[in-house]
């Protein structure tokens, strides 16, 4: 152990320092210890809203789509996937229709929807609504009557009062033109089964039936009204993008996952940025209550100071005394805040303390997700705040002169 670290350690577990001075000390240790851990849980609360709601978006909706340029639809869009499904990067390739329809149960029971025409058996690979169902099954199958099936969200289904067998409605606005002028196509389904992706916009306004159902719905024959893409890596998705609009020539367009939801993660990013930046003024008034320690140490032991530099102790071992001092004020509170934050966040998350209102904040609990990234920045600025408060009570323990402290002793 060197001079200035000895002389700093003995400063800190003295017991001969005044009941204020270790009030105060242990002060600036709660003081840096709780701003760490505010900074901890508030960072990972936004990250995990941002990983939770980026999951659960991408669980249901495509990495990258393949739209056409006007309003015909695609129709050869087999031989089109043909072409693009040896795009690198692509995962998988799936036809979809998308319709706003009303859905109807029984006479009083009317709502609107979004309804999404699928391929089975390519959806159920690519997309998880299909796969966690609350009751039912994702068999598209028509029964015995002919009838063919709809797959609705399990909060639809709590709102219209629908159960797994039941039969609905469905009127799409894009009707049949007749001598009595134009008139709604509807056609009967049966609820095969009720999915529950955990998304609430999804699980409250959507609704699947196969290709072929949308198709007659439409009354638009062979026709999809995209492409949808999954890719192998989310970030490739601008990348894999441009690849598929070059191979699928011209009369089309791309967007990916994150044009489609840019205003939300740009929100979130904002959001993250003026957490750190309030937050973070924890740690600064921490630093403040340094200044108090290390000021009050230096009136406290000016007549020590006074003898070791009388006995050949430089300025810079001085300052270097001090400095020191405060930095393991700072470390033992970051350390602190560090452990409590990152516990107090992996307990939230994995038993999910704090619920929310779904309709609002789309998931049901507060999610977080705390990385290491975070840790090691939050800690860097901790120490150095810590650090920068140190200056001027070192300075002044430098500057003592030695002659005017022991002249009177």
């Amino acid at each position: 152990m060197t001079f200035e670290w000895l002389v700093a350690w003995r400063y800190l577990r003295s017991p001969n320092r005044p009941a204020v001075l270790r009030i105060v000390t242990l002060l600036a240790v709660v003081g840096v210890a709780a701003g760490v851990t505010t900074l901890v849980i508030a960072l990972a609360m936004n990250t995990g809203f941002r990983q939770a709601i980026r999951d659960r978006l991408l669980s249901v909706q495509a990495h990258v789509n393949l739209k056409p340029i006007g309003t015909e639809g695609i129709r050869n869009y087999k031989q089109l996937m043909g072409r693009l499904s040896n795009t690198p990067g692509v995962r998988s390739i799936e036809p979809a229709i998308y319709e706003t329809v009303l859905l109807s149960s029984g006479i009083t029971h009317t709502h609107g929807m979004f309804l999404k025409g699928v391929e089975p058996e390519l959806e159920r690979n690519a997309s998880e609504a299909l796969t966690h169902l609350a009751s039912g099954s994702a068999d598209f199958a028509p029964d015995a009557d002919g009838i063919p099936a709809i797959l609705i969200g399990h909060l639809f289904a709590e709102d219209l009062n629908i159960s797994t067998g039941d039969y609905v409605t469905v009127t799409s606005p894009q009707g049949s033109l007749t001598p009595f002028g134009m008139l709604p196509r509807s056609r009967r389904f049966r609820v095969g089964g009720i999915f529950n992706s955990g998304f609430y916009d999804y699980d409250a306004n959507w609704g699947f039936v196969t290709l072929n159902s949308a198709q007659g719905l439409a009354g638009i024959g062979d026709v999809i009204s995209l492409l949808e893409i999954r890719v192998s890596h989310l970030d490739d998705a601008p990348m894999v993008a441009e690849m598929v609009l070059q191979r699928a020539g011209n009369g089309f367009i791309t967007t990916t996952w994150m044009d489609e939801n840019r205003a939300l993660f740009r929100a979130l990013s904002l959001e993250k940025l003026v957490t750190a930046l309030f937050i973070g003024l924890i740690t600064f008034v921490a630093g403040l209550n340094i200044v108090v320690v290390l000021t009050m140490t230096v009136t406290d032991r000016a007549r020590d100071i006074a003898v070791l530099m009388a006995m050949g102790a430089r300025r810079s071992q001085v300052r270097k005394v001090f400095i020191l001092q405060g930095l393991v004020v700072s470390i033992v509170g970051t350390t602190v805040g560090l452990v409590t934050g990152y516990l107090f966040a992996w307990i939230a998350n994995k038993w999910r303390i704090i619920p929310l209102n779904p309709e609002v904040y789309a998931i049901p609990y507060v999610p977080f997700h705390a990385n290491a990234t975070d840790a090691l920045w939050i800690a860097a600025a901790a120490l150095a705040i810590s650090v920068a408060a140190t200056v001027f009570p070192a300075r002044s323990a430098s500057r003592i002169l030695p002659v005017e402290i022991l002249r009177f002793e």
